[in-house]
């Protein structure tokens, strides 16, 4: 018999299902010569420091750093996950072979092969890499397995992640607490967590530490048209009055008018950090709301796996492409002009380079099960339904217009003072029809005055014109959403806005997109950070935490970032894993001695969290 061994017991059914294996067992599926099983999840984890030698159970800083020379792993002690894992012992000890049918990326990996290790799986293993639960994904995956080889790198670099987070987590966190924690508290370090409250700490002190100071500006209006004068700002109100005055009763000259075509590409697909950042923006829902949302999507067939870093497609996706876009029905008005002739293909959406495990999140064209969605899902659903069918779509035109002009102030003696207005006219919505009015498919925030008319102005006319001043203050910077900081994490803390820089930043992010959820919940419940409506802060505590941490790399999100590189780098072959784990038992050893020679001072968790 050959064993299939999936993530949850609800994908090992659906397997079971589409390859054969109907009758029903204790904890697995049989049939058609498959036993198929199933994990809850994690079912091993690594030992516990007082798990290695009882002597590390005592808090002590002179035990510190604890540094196993092998580490171990042990069943979660969980009656449920270790009655199924002696379900999978057996079978494993007596099949031919075992699939692997985990999640398809670095935790799936890591999540079955410490199951497989635990049980002293001796056969040979080949592991199913789909990326729909769809009954054809299914079907092709199991005609296509791969060799469980191929995914050595995955796994070392997942597995070096877990050790690499046990080292800092436990030899940093026992550090700290016992150097300033007071009794029967726990100061957490991460590795991921401790830079991602660093950077809400640093905005928040930007917020308090900026000095707002007081600006003028000078404008006109002309025909309806609002001129904005090329001086700027103006420190003064009185040069600002002083300029106003010299040119009210002269005329406004047109003395340019500048019209350029450009073209506005289609939105990127969703990842699955992008999806969160614009489920934030427009419903308010968490990081981990969102990540729920599109599991749920997933396991019903609805669309691709979700945990993904890319916005692309590979080319084969597009053959698929006509047939996905047929099965989106409630769409139809949208799909059937795309349908009726051959489909764009874009390199900013079909790109091979740049698919590592998987391709962007999109629908699978099935929608048999979308009439039963909560409202929350349909909403998340339609988003990235409408991604799909938008980049198959041409390109959005507009016209730029810049009108210059001018007082003219020779005959005073005085230079000219001159102006600008800027307006912006669509001529083809093209892809912009797919999106309702008031949700253009943006990542990023727009102008809402992007339509901004402006008269048809001709060089070289003049006329009376309304000049004033308007007084304005330089604003601090704005609080994180919890969008603005998933952001700031896939970025190492740059607040990028460009689309293509924040693609390239991505393999200095911190965390990964499938943990960054998980992180920012981590710094609510440990009480770091806390949620005002849309804004999420530091608390007090969180705040003294960061200050009183010396170690850049400990808090800095753009060391951490280039050690999340070094973790890409094993997953794609590139780095070695023995050499990161000697750099970080260095880091460890040097973060102790750190805190050591520091001076003690306590933080008091029970300071108000606001």
């Amino acid at each position: 018999m050959k064993l299939c061994i999936a993530e949850k017991p609800s994908v090992g059914r659906e397997i079971a299902r589409v390859i054969g294996a109907t009758a029903a067992k204790n904890g697995y599926m049989e049939g058609n010569g498959y036993w198929v099983s199933w994990t809850f999840g994690h079912l091993c984890t690594l030992f516990e420091p007082h798990d290695y030698t009882p002597e590390w159970k005592q808090w002590r800083m002179e035990l510190l750093p604890m540094i196993p020379s092998t580490f171990k792993l042990k069943l979660i002690a969980e009656k449920g996950s270790m009655a199924q894992f002696e379900i999978l012992s057996g079978l494993i000890s007596r099949c031919e072979e075992v699939i692997n049918c985990g999640d398809a990326g670095q935790e799936g990996e890591v999540i079955q092969r410490w199951v497989m290790q635990k049980a002293g799986c001796k056969v040979p293993v080949k592991r199913l890499w789909i990326s729909s639960l769809t009954e054809q994904a299914i079907k092709e995956g199991f005609a296509n397995l791969y060799p469980a080889s191929d995914f050595d790198n995955l796994y070392a670099a997942g597995s070096v992640r877990a050790i690499g987070d046990w080292l800092l987590g436990m030899n940093a966190s026992r550090a700290y607490t016992l150097k300033f924690g007071v009794p029967g508290q726990v100061l957490s370090i991460g590795r991921v967590q401790t830079p991602t409250l660093a950077l809400l700490v640093e905005r928040q002190k930007a917020i308090e530490n900026f000095k707002s100071e007081k600006f003028w500006e000078l404008k006109t209006r002309y025909r309806d048209g609002v001129f904005l004068s090329t001086k700027g700002r103006m420190a003064s109100e009185e040069t600002a009055k002083k300029f106003c005055e010299s040119i009210a009763g002269q005329d406004l000259e047109i003395t340019k008018v500048e019209k350029k075509k450009a073209k506005e590409h289609p939105p990127k697909l969703f990842d699955l950090t992008l999806l969160q950042v614009e489920c934030n923006k427009k419903y308010g829902f968490s990081a981990e709301k969102t990540l729920q949302i599109i599991q749920s999507l997933y396991e019903k067939k609805l669309t691709t796996y979700p945990r993904v870093d890319t916005y692309f497609l590979p080319n084969d996706i597009y053959a698929k492409s006509p047939e996905i876009l047929q099965g989106l029905s409630p769409y139809a008005a949208l799909t059937e002009p795309l349908l009726a002739q051959k489909l764009r293909k874009s390199t900013k959406v079909f790109n091979d380079k740049k698919i590592t495990d998987h391709h962007a999140i999109i629908p699978t064209g099935e929608f048999g099960a979308a009439s039963s969605l909560l409202l929350e899902e349909k909403q998340v659903f339609d988003m990235v339904i409408r991604r799909f069918i938008a980049v198959f779509y041409p390109d959005c035109e507009y016209a730029n217009t810049t009108v210059s002009a001018k007082v003219d102030l020779s005959a005073q003696g005085q230079k000219d003072v001159e102006f600008k207005a800027n307006g912006k006219v669509i001529t083809d919505p093209g892809w912009r029809v797919v999106f309702p009015s008031k949700d253009k498919g943006d990542d990023e925030e727009k102008d809402d005055k992007e339509e901004n008319v402006l008269p048809d102005y001709k060089t070289g006319e003049h006329g009376p014109h309304k000049p004033e001043i308007v007084q304005k203050q330089t604003q601090p910077p704005k609080y994180m959403s919890e969008g603005d900081l998933l952001k700031a994490m896939e970025t190492a803390g740059k607040m990028v806005e460009d689309e293509e820089l924040r693609e390239l930043m991505k393999a200095n992010g911190i965390g990964r997109s499938s943990t960054r959820a998980a992180i920012i919940e981590t710094l609510l419940k440990r009480r770091y950070a806390y949620k005002d409506k849309k804004r999420i802060l530091p608390t007090p505590m969180g705040i003294k935490l960061i200050e009183t941490i010396p170690n850049k790399l400990l808090k800095s999100a753009e060391l951490t970032g280039q050690w999340e590189k070094k973790l890409r780098d094993i997953s794609d072959g590139k780095f070695a894993p023995a050499e990161f784990m000697v750099q970080l038992k260095n880091m460890v050893h040097s973060v102790v001695q750190e805190v050591i020679r520091m001076n003690r001072e306590v933080l008091d968790e029970n300071t108000p969290a606001c």
